[in-house]
This record gives C-alpha cells, sequence and structure tokens, in this order.
C-alpha cells in the first residue's frame, strides 16, 4: 500500500493529550496550533520516500529537523513525535 502524503496532509487528527506529550518529548512548550504547523510543515517537506508504513502505523523522518513522527494509518491521528540521533544515521 502506498503512502499518500497529501491524504495524510488532509487527515491529520490529534488528540487533547498528543500536545503535551510532543512538547514534553521535544523539550519545548509550544501551543497546539504551533505544534500543528510545525508538523504540517514537516510532513509536507519531507520527501515521500522517507515515509515507512510499519503495521498500524506511518513513520514520517526528516533529518533536517531531527525529529520522527509516528501517525496512526488508519484514523491519521498523531500518536507522538521523537526526536531521531543524528549520530546513529
Amino acid at each position: 500500500m502506498d503512502i499518500n502524503k497529501t491524504e495524510i496532509l488532509d487527515r491529520i487528527c490529534y488528540t487533547e493529550l498528543v500536545y503535551d506529550r510532543i512538547n514534553k518529548k521535544i523539550n519545548a512548550r509550544f501551543s497546539k496550533s504551533e505544534i500543528e504547523k510545525m508538523l504540517s510543515d514537516i510532513i509536507r517537506e519531507t520527501q515521500e520516500v522517507f515515509f515507512q508504513r510499519i503495521g498500524k502505523n506511518i513513520y514520517v523522518t526528516n533529518s533536517q529537523k531531527n525529529i520522527r513522527i509516528t501517525i496512526n494509518s488508519n484514523t491519521y491521528r498523531i500518536i507522538t513525535v521523537d526526536l531521531i540521533n543524528k549520530s546513529l544515521r
């Protein structure tokens, strides 16, 4: 199954708890709208070759931003965001 970046951007959604989780994981204090804009921008600028579907999740890895976004492939809900360790690449 191919990953459709446009569909992800059109259907992406968030739970109330995920905003705090994202801020905690990236050690930030962004507002909900700042998080949504940041993640949309990262998804938009990441080439589809860096989108990977494993099981029920889609992983969007952007090495330039040092971030990996985990998205549920059924609901398009953001699950979490992780910083990636550049030294491991």
